[in-house]
């Protein structure tokens, strides 16, 4: 008798859907694909249990026939290619013939599906890869498939499932790569019966603000290169926005989602010194190659690919990252745009003139570099001394017949005596803080919200309170990172009472406050006394802060996924900064100036927003019609 047998199908599919269905978000993936590629426009993902007891997608695709909805289900069937040489041209997400039939033979299947020629849909349910029901349905045109009790008769794997919130959060991450890979369709998500998302807009900005946050779009570096051999379009993500984790990494090959160490190296390796140790920078990239120079058929799962020649797309995919970063000082300058020609010796009119924060080519910036110049820039020409900044005439001016002009003039005339006697003179001459130099670098605070220096090329602009927030980010950052000691102990502790929900957020973030330097001890129930603080923390201020802080790092919770420390660095910076209206001493400016450039990352602040804009005298001339 034989000792070799074929194995039961039934058995087969079991085994192959190992490899294909590794958890509910595996299943989620090829749906989604086969739902992609059978041209659907709206696609709609709902889960229960985090995919452990439903996932149902639901297309407008052109859905299946009677004969091809049987063979789909079948293993090894597939619409997407007839033979071996097709792999050279795949230009479908979709092409072994596998996910369906391991999906069905370990949980409860049901498909329901309908043509745009049909009137009634066909309805096919499977228990265990066996047809247990086929019925007519009513339906709208496309497919929808639902996967209920995953991994049922297969225990041994279901036990090997980790919790809800890790399955779930693989199952998100899945569906919204996808919603970014594949604007053009209209997404909508679904976890126990709530609306996590609807997307309409084709716009990818938008997504990216849905997904991580208002504002987050704008602190991207869009990339655009093109050869014979290689298109490379996309985003990456300021160093500002580093992570801890590569998940906010998609690199997208013909649009379809791969996992490839050379391209994540690459782009680790561009970004160098910018980076902190063991962080991340966010990309969103789309490789578009001739599908003959790639091998898709590497693995079930259908994540990673290999490149004929990977040297040759490293040698062109590397230097395209290198030079787009390099380029990018990350401080905006101030650039006008349109209206800008000027016709008989007149300037035109400035309706159409705007300020925007133009791509400069050719040209590499430094945080050195900059704060060199912001140290030499008193060396131009200065004032004289005692010399007025505004011009106001003797006389009275004649009388105007706009009304728009004299606002403007009341405006103009109001602005300067404020900035004058408030601002400047009196941070000139604060008692304690000598008169500035010559040779200092020239600073002024505007309406005590920004800070304007003077630098070898034009001015600087800085927003204190964002500066203040990447100074405080970064310190925080390293004394929970190195357990540095932080903590100034208080004469008269504070009591804080909790809320519930701001409890349980102490409670989890509590060791992290405790390296951060808030020295903390329990008084009775969701109470807590402040027995000491960061050294940051402004006397008066601890119990406002701590709460403060919570509220902060929740909202970031529910908006961003960040890692803890991460989270709470951000919290505490954007809670304890100066803020806007505050008035600072010459001494304070020239100290919060030195302590931004002193960090890794001067030009944003953690949430993305730029701190620094630059206005060169070209521009300035440009703006006065002198050029």
């Amino acid at each position: 008798m034989a000792k070799i047998a074929r194995l039961p199908d039934s058995v087969a599919n079991k085994i192959s859907a190992g490899e294909v269905v590794q958890r509910p978000a595996s299943v989620v993936k090829e749906l989604l694909e086969n739902s992609i590629d059978a041209g659907a426009s709206k696609i709609t993902v709902s889960i229960k249990d985090a995919g452990k007891e439903l996932i149902r997608i639901v297309d407008n695709g052109a859905g299946m026939l009677r004969e091809d909805a049987l063979l789909s289900v079948e293993r090894f069937a597939t619409s997407k290619i007839t033979g071996v040489d097709d792999l050279d041209s795949l230009q479908s997400l979709g092409f072994r013939g596998e996910a369906l039939a391991s999906i069905s033979s370990i949980s409860h299947f049901e498909l329901k599906t309908r043509t745009a020629q049909e009137t009634l849909g066909l309805k096919l349910r499977y228990e265990g890869g066996v047809l247990a029901e086929e019925s007519g349905v009513q339906g709208e045109q496309g497919t929808t498939i639902s996967v209920r009790n995953l991994f049922y008769n297969v225990p041994a794997r279901r036990k090997f499932l980790k919790s809800n919130a890790t399955e779930y959060n693989h199952i998100y991450e899945i569906v919204k790569s996808f919603a970014l890979a594949y604007p053009d369709i209209e997404w909508r998500m679904y976890s126990d019966d709530e609306e996590l998302f609807h997307l309409k807009s084709p716009n990818i900005l938008e997504r990216l603000n849905l997904f991580y946050g208002d504002e987050f779009a704008e602190s991207m570096i869009e990339l655009s290169d093109e050869n014979d051999y290689l298109s490379i379009k996309g985003f990456l993500g300021k160093p500002a926005m580093q992570k801890r984790k590569k998940l906010d990494q998609y690199f997208f090959v013909n649009r379809r989602l791969v996992q490839n160490r050379m391209l994540s190296q690459a782009v680790q390796q561009a970004y160098g010194d910018l980076l902190v140790e063991r962080q991340t920078p966010f990309v969103l990239l789309f490789l578009s190659i001739d599908p003959s120079r790639i091998d898709v058929n590497v693995h079930p799962a259908k994540l990673e690919v290999r490149f004929d020649d990977e040297r040759s797309v490293r040698n062109m995919f590397y230097p395209v990252i290198k030079r787009r970063i390099q380029l990018h000082d990350f401080s905006p300058d101030l650039a006008v745009t349109g209206g800008e020609t000027c016709a008989s010796g007149v300037f035109q009119s400035s309706s159409s003139r705007r300020f925007s924060f133009p791509d400069i080519p050719h040209r590499v910036s430094t945080t050195d570099d900059l704060y060199r110049n912001y140290r030499e820039g008193s060396y131009g020409e200065v004032a004289a001394p005692g010399a007025s900044l505004w011009y106001q005439p003797e006389t009275s001016p004649p009388s105007r017949s706009s009304t728009g002009f004299v606002a403007l003039e009341r405006e103009l005339r109001e602005g300067s005596e404020q900035l004058a006697s408030v601002l400047l003179s009196p941070v000139y001459n604060d008692e304690g803080v000598p008169n500035p130099k010559d040779s200092d670098p020239k600073i002024w605070q505007l309406h005590n919200k920004y800070l304007i220096c003077q630098i070898k090329t034009g001015l600087m602009i800085i927003d204190q309170h964002v500066a203040h927030e990447r100074v405080l980010y970064e310190r925080a950052v390293d004394v929970m990172n190195q357990s540095v000691p932080n903590s100034q102990q208080l004469l008269f502790p504070q009591k804080v009472e909790f809320r519930t929900w701001e409890y349980e957020v102490f409670e989890e973030i509590r060791d992290d406050l405790y390296r951060l330097g808030f020295n903390l001890r329990m008084f009775g129930n969701k109470t807590v006394m402040i027995e000491g603080v960061p050294q940051d923390v402004k006397p008066g201020t601890e119990v406002t802060i701590l709460q403060d802080m919570i509220a902060e790092y929740q909202e970031n919770v529910s908006k961003l996924k960040l890692d803890k420390r991460d989270n709470l660095a951000k919290s505490y910076s954007c809670r304890n900064a100066i803020m806007a209206g505050q008035r600072l001493s010459l001494e304070e400016m020239r100290s919060l100036i030195d302590n931004l450039f002193a960090t890794r990352e001067p030009y944003s602040c953690p949430h993305g927003r730029p701190v620094i804009i630059k206005l060169s005298l070209d521009q300035l001339d440009k703006m006065f019609g002198r050029k």
